[in-house]
């Protein structure tokens, strides 16, 4: 390895990051400068491709680390101990002695970071060295090179399935319509294609990429870590300047599908990427223990220093009792004795020496171990596993699972938390006419297939045609066939019983297909299903026959979108079974990857209708219609969806009328707000009574020729700016979308989770305050709250919904009647604060929190049961969360899925991400991840119970432990004349914390289960004991202190009495005290642990052999270890003396008396 000047490395890094007239980046191609030296190249300032994700080089592991370690005060004190001990004046043992108990926990801890640090260190080898090609200039080819060789300003070509080696904006791809297909998997976790497509003007059809003649320049933002945000401009030699957005991005880590090849030039490389500026490693935070834990160690370092002034004092006043020194007492080399005073001073910080073990020094790295250990039981319980998704439950925050036994608040989103977030199609009004479809499967309404199919064959436009126009081609939803590469296979042929049935299947599939040809018929004949149903049954082919659902529609059969194969969990993917029959006369098996679920359901019910979008490019949309006939419509822009508008926008030229159309989609209160014209006269009032189902109105707009272009003009200025970039597109969307037409409505059902009213009922037993945060309107919102149990129908529910501030003070002043804060005002005993909720939609909470508002308002939620917010948003959210945890100074919990809730996730003190349908963004902000919302009640109640009572009785007994073995040293002390005398070997006073009484409580922290879970779980009300902090308070703490100052009397005390008078040496006095207080501290442990196994009994038997053992074997061997007074044979014939037993069976009996 080569070793490089830090000096050199800290120049390097300020010159390359330290850029302040440079607000934006500007690259380069780096081909007419391949020949140059790296530093006169114009991109040498930006960061290379070659990523160090490992803290320590060889050099400066030691030095690092041990910087890092003395971060902790703890250890800092010992080190400084064992300086200390170095000065002749004040040291208690030998100096070399001193260092090995901070020395062993430093080397420890050194060797899991190292190793830890190499492992990174091999990862980052592997990726640097990982084949990518690059465009050389002196070749004329993209030749064969390592990741870590890439630049920015190079042009690198990724082929399909190959992960991207660095941000790559796209110039260049086999795709004809200039698209690329790129699954962020490896970054986000969602498994949907996201489409890119290549910079305007860079791309033509047919041509191969010639890098060489590139000659613009790319201007773009600095590196950040928003994966959904990205913005520049390509200028041309000519300062013509082409705008583009996140949508032309290839990301480092993702990879390329469904495309041949892609290629572009690099903008940022290495550290500076989006997925390694978001890649933070394991979040750390503070539990609450561990912030309570570093008060105690306070009071104990106040508990010895009192100790210490003792034996300082108690020793000036020993010496001031003697009329002449003793002989004992050395002077120094001039035949001075040190006076009293100062030598009273010398000896407090002896006594630090000798006490220093009250202190813990092995508590940190314990908790540690204890915490990694209770991780990985989570991990693996089988409960909280989930078999569909084969996911089971993460510890991404490696140090709270502690505080899953604190909560006291649950925030938890509505969509895809409480619900399935499997959308299913279940109502639609057009024209002002509510149409109904049946669950699980869309089955069209007759009477609206009648009123397309009048004017598909009369005028061949119309609302009706439009509303499913709209519904096929406003979306995001992408379209490949059977023939992509991440297609999965939808029928196993090893099911069957040999090639003639999968023959027999495909010709009774044509048949079938062929009895109902001529789709727009209205009769219908139902015989060739039923024949083909009866003969799936007789060739034993149940298992397909039941992967297809068939209903009556012309002909057509749907598959279930949400159905889901043996061979495929993750995603979107569904396909039209109907589409793969007709496959054998010629068409192609179509499968859509939606990014939401609510838009493969509105996809899938157009397509029931016989509206079916077969392709998407940048540039066009088809659709085929119910006659079969194809529309190709031209998008001239899409405006896309975001959490402030609330709705999306696609821009399109009509194949036949060449009209400029805006078709819109969007939230009821987003469209509703913006109409211009309806065609029935009525705004849809049937969409304000489907509660409990999300509703997307559907509208249109024609735009004239001239309005288009000049807002085309405006729009494309503002997609080429750097500077308030977001602020200029919100202001174009804003000025097109209005005066809408509204075509009709939808309404999607999400059902409940399983489980969750079961949940909800058993985090309000164990004495949680649930709240919903939703963007859902109220109707909806209130449906589901009702029914996942979170309101009571016999509850009084005050529903704050306003846009005047006057009347929000009054609503929080006056808004509970005089009768019901009579209500409120009970005790929890009486039964009735369960009559109170609360119900506020986004604008009043902006209110509500106001300054001026604030106060009252918590104080009125805290009064409710149940509090459900509506219509908020995201930051909102975080907000609400906040508020409460500062307010009420409570632990909260934050739960969710989608990328919305992320905010309120990171907010809590806790926050727990599912894995569901909406992608992986909530699960890599969180500290724990699930798949069902119903895992929330085992992880709480039982693990989150388990680990803190655990830990809580682990921390408490470490202070108990430590206290009562250093108390043995200082009642020494009154009989040593505070001279900072042990009377027991220090090799084994390190022994005894290090080794003989480590591993119990380790094991004690981990494995101990005061309640088995069966009991937790039906009876949730035990976990109230955590939410109060009875497991760990300051009484807890102070009992234990003083139980192990009555031990350590005991232990110190009887053995005194014991050989009082007699001629033993001080080790042998001192060995029956050490073998008497590690009998105590074992069996005080094992009093504590409620539920034996195998492993507490090696682990406690272990450990006192183990000290018999190590002791026997040191006494043994040790014949001048510790001059003077050696130990050498000092256990053995103790052991051979039956009083030595004596005094070890009645001293442990007395001292453990009280327990």
């Amino acid at each position: 390895m080569t070793w490089t000047n830090p000096l050199t490395l800290l120049r390097h890094g300020w010159t390359r990051h330290w850029n302040p007239d440079r607000p934006v980046r500007t690259v380069v191609s780096n081909l007419p400068f391949e020949d140059l030296k790296k530093r006169e190249q114009p991109n040498r300032r930006y960061e290379g491709n070659a990523i160090r994700t490992n803290k320590y080089r060889l050099w400066s592991f030691i030095p690092m680390n041990l910087f890092e370690q003395f971060h902790r005060m703890a250890n800092i004190y010992f080190v400084g101990l064992a300086i200390l001990n170095f000065v002749p004046v004040v040291n208690a043992f030998q100096p070399e002695v001193a260092l090995i108990p901070i020395c062993i926990i430093l080397a420890l801890t050194a060797v899991k970071d190292g190793w830890e640090d190499f492992r990174r260190y091999q990862t980052d080898q592997q990726l640097n060295n990982t084949p990518c090609f690059i465009f050389s200039r002196k070749q004329m080819c993209f030749v064969e090179r390592r990741w870590k060789d890439v630049r920015v300003g190079d042009f690198v070509r990724v082929l399909s399935n190959e992960i991207i080696p660095a941000d790559i904006l796209l110039l260049h791809t086999s795709d004809p319509n200039g698209v690329c297909h790129m699954e962020t998997a490896n970054l986000d976790g969602e498994t949907s294609l996201k489409q890119r497509k290549v910079v305007p003007g860079f791309s033509s059809l047919g041509e191969p990429f010639q890098p060489q003649t590139f000659d613009s320049t790319v201007v773009c933002e600095n590196p950040n870590n928003n994966l959904n945000l990205f913005k520049g401009y390509v200028e041309r030699p000519d300062k013509r300047r082409t705008g583009f957005g996140i949508d032309s991005l290839l990301l480092r880590g993702c990879m390329v599908r469904n495309t041949d090849d892609a290629a572009g030039i690099v903008v940022y490389a290495g550290h500076e990427t989006k997925s390694m500026l978001n890649n933070s490693g394991p979040r750390y935070k503070r539990s609450k223990i561990e912030r309570k834990m570093n008060t105690d160690v306070l009071f104990c370092v106040v508990l010895l220093f009192f100790m210490c002034l003792i034996g300082a004092l108690g020793h000036a006043i020993w010496l001031e009792t003697f009329s002449s020194m003793p002989s004992y007492i050395v002077p120094d080399s001039n035949g001075n004795y040190t006076p009293s005073v100062l030598a009273g001073f010398y000896m407090f910080f002896t006594m630090i020496i000798l006490l220093q073990v009250m202190i813990p020094v092995s508590l940190y790295v314990s908790i540690e171990l204890v915490k990694m250990g209770q991780i990985f039981f989570i991990t693996q319980d089988v409960e909280l596993y989930d078999e569909e998704l084969d996911r089971r439950v993460q510890c991404r925050a490696l140090n709270i699972t502690e505080d899953l036994g604190q909560i006291q608040y649950v925030f938890s989103d509505k969509t895809g938390t409480l619900t399935e977030n499997k959308m299913v199609f279940r109502r639609c009004s057009v024209m002002g006419t509510e149409y109904c479809h049946e669950e699980n499967v869309v089955v069209p309404d007759r009477k609206l297939i009648l009123e397309v199919d009048r004017q598909m064959a009369s005028i061949q436009t119309g609302p009706y045609l439009d509303f499913f126009l709209a519904l096929a081609i406003c979306n995001t939803v992408l379209v490949s066939s059977v023939t992509a590469q991440r297609q999965r296979v939808r029928v196993n042929v090893a099911d069957l019983a040999g090639a003639e049935r999968v023959g027999d299947v495909l010709r009774a599939l044509t048949h079938s297909t062929k009895t109902v040809k001529g789709r727009r018929s209205s009769s219908y004949s139902g015989g060739s299903f039923h024949n083909m149903r009866q003969w799936f049954r007789k060739c034993g082919l149940g298992k397909v026959f039941t992967s297809m659902k068939f209903f009556k529609r012309g002909g057509e059969t749907l598959a279930d979108p949400f159905s889901i194969d043996e061979d495929e969990s993750d995603g979107f993917h569904s396909s039209d079974v109907s589409d793969a029959a007709g496959g054998l006369s010629g068409s192609e098996e179509v499968c859509y990857e939606a990014h939401s679920p609510d838009e493969a359901a509105l996809i899938h019910a157009a397509k029931a209708y016989g509206f079916t979008m077969m392709e998407r490019t940048p540039h066009y949309v088809t659709v085929k219609l119910p006659d079969e006939a194809l529309l190709k419509f031209e998008v001239l822009d899409i405006l896309t969806f975001d959490s402030t508008r609330r709705r999306m926008s696609i821009i399109v030229r009509h194949p036949h009328t060449k009209e400029i159309i805006m078709y819109t989609k969007g939230a009821d209160s987003a469209i509703m707000e913006r109409l211009g014209n309806v065609f029935s006269g009525d705004k849809i009032k049937c969409v304000e009574q489907w509660c409990g189902w999300k509703a997307v109105c559907f509208s249109l707009k024609v735009i004239s020729e001239q309005e288009f272009r000049a807002w085309s003009a405006v729009r494309q200025e503002a997609l080429s700016a750097i500077e308030e970039k977001e602020e200029r597109l919100m202001e174009t969307a804003n000025f097109i979308e209005s005066s809408f037409t509204l075509l009709g409505a939808t309404g999607i059902e999400d059902r409940l989770q399983e489980s969750v009213p079961e949940t909800i009922q058993a985090l309000r037993r164990a004495g949680m305050q649930v709240w919903v945060l939703t963007g859902d309107k109220p109707e909806t919102a209130i449906n589901i709250a009702y029914s996942c149990k979170l309101l009571e129908h016999e509850d009084l529910v005050f529903t704050f919904s306003t846009s005047r501030k006057v009347l929000q003070c009054q609503l929080t002043n006056a808004s509970v009647p005089e009768q019901s804060l009579i209500c409120v005002s009970q005790p929890v005993s009486s039964g009735k604060l369960g009559c109170i909720g609360l119900v506020i939609d986004g604008p009043t909470l902006s209110m509500a929190m106001s300054d001026e508002l604030v106060e009252l308002f918590v104080e009125l939620c805290k009064h409710c049961r149940a509090v459900l917010c509506c219509r908020v948003t995201p930051l909102q959210k975080s907000a609400v969360v906040k508020l409460i945890r500062q307010k009420l100074r409570v632990m909260t919990l934050a739960v969710g899925d989608g990328a919305n809730d992320v905010n309120m996730i990171q907010a809590a003190d806790v926050g727990i991400g599912v894995s569901g349908q909406e992608g992986m963004q909530a699960v890599m902000a969180s500290d724990f991840a699930i798949t069902r919302f119903k895992h929330l009640q085992r992880l709480l109640l039982v693990h989150g119970h388990w680990c803190y009572s655990r830990l809580a009785n682990m921390v408490i007994y470490f202070f108990y432990k430590n206290v009562a073995y250093v108390n043995l040293l200082f009642w020494y002390q009154f009989f040593c004349g505070f001279s900072a005398t042990a009377m027991i070997d220090y090799w084994l006073m390190i022994f005894f914390n290090l080794f003989f009484t480590s591993a119990p409580p380790i094991m004690f922290g981990i494995m101990e289960k005061e309640v088995s879970d069966s009991t937790l779980l039906s009876l949730p009300e035990l976990y109230k004991r955590g939410q109060h902090s009875e497991g760990y308070r300051r009484s807890t703490f102070w009992i234990a202190i003083l139980d192990a100052f009555y031990q350590s009397l005991v232990c110190f005390f009887i053995p005194y009495w014991t050989y009082n008078g007699s001629d033993i040496g001080i080790f042998a006095f001192g060995t029956p005290m050490n073998t008497v207080s590690l009998f105590t501290i074992i069996l005080h442990l094992a009093i504590e642990i409620k539920s034996w196994t195998a492993v507490h009994w090696v682990i406690m038997i272990g450990s006192v052999l183990v000290y018999f053992i190590v002791t026997l074997a040191y006494s043994a061997i040790c014949i001048s270890c510790n001059p003077p007074s050696d130990p050498y044979w000092i256990m053995h014939k103790q052991m051979a003396d039956p009083m030595f037993y004596l005094v070890c069976i009645l001293t442990t009996v007395v001292a453990l008396l009280p327990r």
